[in-house]
């Protein structure tokens, strides 16, 4: 199988649940190209590009994956040899530094004027003290937690434009991950777009989605309240030369004594944020998407308008704790109507029990990656069959050349001819940051009509080939008699996988 495109040499994510299809629309003369990778920036990578020829693509993706490297060179808090590693390290003197890394530290330094506090560059001080006691499973004690926030509100650094110097003030812990991944996502799509025979594009980092050129996206805001990649969307929005950036608590966090903690810490109080699970924001510049997104879950709802009216153009959607779900008037603008659900429950044959609607099954997927590598995803193919090895549903399908699906030979026999019917439903999805290569699945007991399927045993493939690499077929079944779940052997291009027939954990 050979790949030599995008999102890593050309992978287009396909998850044919009906989560909605992206709008593309480049020049006549314009083909779309898809690539996907993992492990990059700690997270995952898509790229969709609009190019008069398959050379370009493959020549702006190059360079959007180069620039991506660049940055992180410059600004990553993981690797040692950074700039920005290097700059923590130092004396605290005046250091010369480059251009970019002098912009991000600037950035914070307007952010955290802009929102009063609540983003701020030492805010790891608070977190690293949270993570500790996390691992001795008890909270922080209220001594410890005024030390910490009065070690944020020191000075850290001063920055001097007219020599283009840093120099650090204090030894208190620094990240740059709020503007970091939104600075690099828009230099690489700048890079991509500038390649000529390119009109358009749609870069993805973690959730984090920038549209630029002559391109119009759908994009699905992710459900803080569901796990899988194919569940229903709460939002779907359409934007042209935007950023939408979504932040929340819903991934990552603590467990302390039983209770779950965020992992965005209010650098003002030491506590973790709670009262919002997801903020969504579209901005013009990716950086203001991704510090208004973080400040969001920081704030409470009401300082919200206030804080989103000072980056013009900025729409916001916010789900809280509580349940509520508050939009700025631009937002809705921007949101396309629900589409109208149509659900069948008449089984093909009337005597047949159906599925009951209260359960699902759950597949939780991890592929194979390198630590610190960043690689193309392979192909994956996730489907069902019935007890006479009859199609029945397809879950998800991962690619990227079509003319190379052929390699993922027993979903080429059973679901090509559908596919090659339908090639449109392609979409993007903004969520809150996830680890790269894990992924959760799921089947509602539908067929690929929409019908609810008549209980009994089926069966559940997943295919997966990847270049230069190998062919692995894992398959379990799945009787509905009762709730099982069983763990699946890994393999070279799978590191772990799981179904789990179960009573749904979500609506």
């Amino acid at each position: 199988m050979k790949v030599n495109f995008l999102r890593q040499p050309a992978i287009l994510l396909l998850l044919t649940l009906g989560l909605g299809s992206a709008t593309f629309r480049p020049h006549r003369a314009s083909r779309l190209y898809v690539a996907d990778y993992e492990n990059v920036l700690g997270t995952s990578l898509e790229i969709k590009l609009a190019a008069a020829a398959e050379p370009a693509a493959t020549q702006a993706e190059a360079a959007a994956l180069q620039e991506v490297d660049r940055l992180n060179k410059i600004l990553s808090g993981y690797d040692a040899s950074s700039e920005f590693s290097r700059w923590l390290r130092a004396p605290q003197a005046p250091v010369a530094v480059s251009p970019e890394l002098y912009e991000v530290l600037s950035l914070f330094d307007q952010w955290r004027l802009q929102s009063h506090g609540a983003l701020d560059a030492s805010a790891e001080t608070v977190s690293k003290l949270w993570r500790e006691a996390a691992r001795q499973n008890r909270r922080p004690t209220d001594a410890e937690i005024a030390a910490a926030v009065q070690a944020v509100q020191q000075p850290h650094y001063v920055l001097n434009a007219q020599n283009h110097t840093a120099q650090r003030l204090s030894d208190a812990p620094l990240v740059l991950n709020s503007f970091a991944k939104s600075y690099i996502l828009s230099k690489a799509a700048d890079a991509a777009l500038a390649t000529p025979g390119v009109s358009g594009l749609v870069l993805n980092i973690g959730g984090d989605i920038v549209v630029r050129g002559e391109h119009l996206e759908r994009v699905n805001v992710s459900n803080p309240k569901a796990d899988a990649e194919n569940d229903a969307p709460v939002a779907q929005v359409q934007l042209q030369n935007k950023t939408i950036a979504t932040s929340g608590n819903y991934r990552r966090g603590e467990l302390i004594d039983g209770q779950w903690y965020s992992h965005i810490i209010d650098p003002r109080t030491g506590q973790p944020a709670g009262g919002v699970i997801s903020a969504s924001v579209i901005a013009d510049k990716a950086t203001d998407a991704g510090a208004l997104a973080t400040a969001l879950n920081v704030l409470s709802p009401e300082e919200a308008p206030a804080l989103v009216a000072t980056v013009p153009g900025a729409e916001y959607m916010l789900l809280t704790a509580d349940g509520r779900r508050l939009e700025s008037t631009g937002w809705k603008k921007a949101e396309l109507p629900a589409p109208q659900a149509s659900i069948k429950n008449t089984a093909p044959v009337a005597k047949d029990k159906l599925w009951d609607p209260s359960y699902e099954v759950a597949v939780n997927l991890e592929l194979a990656t390198t630590e610190g590598a960043r690689v193309h995803r392979p192909f994956v193919a996730v489907w069902v069959v019935d007890s006479k090895k009859k199609p029945v549903r397809q879950i998800a399908l991962w690619y990227n050349k079509p003319k190379y699906l052929h390699d993922m030979r027993y979903w080429y026999e059973t679901y090509y001819d559908q596919f090659a019917a339908n090639t449109n439903n392609l979409s993007s999805t903004t969520s809150a940051t996830r680890a790269p290569g894990k992924y959760t699945l799921k089947w509602d007991g539908k067929d690929d009509k929409g019908n609810l399927v008549p209980q009994g045993t089926y069966t559940l493939n997943i295919e997966v080939a990847r270049e230069h690499g190998t062919h692995q077929l894992l398959t379990q079944e799945i009787n509905t008699k009762k709730p099982q779940r069983a763990e699946l052997p890994a393999n070279p291009e799978v590191a772990a996988a799981a179904v789990d027939y179960r009573k749904k954990t979500n609506d």
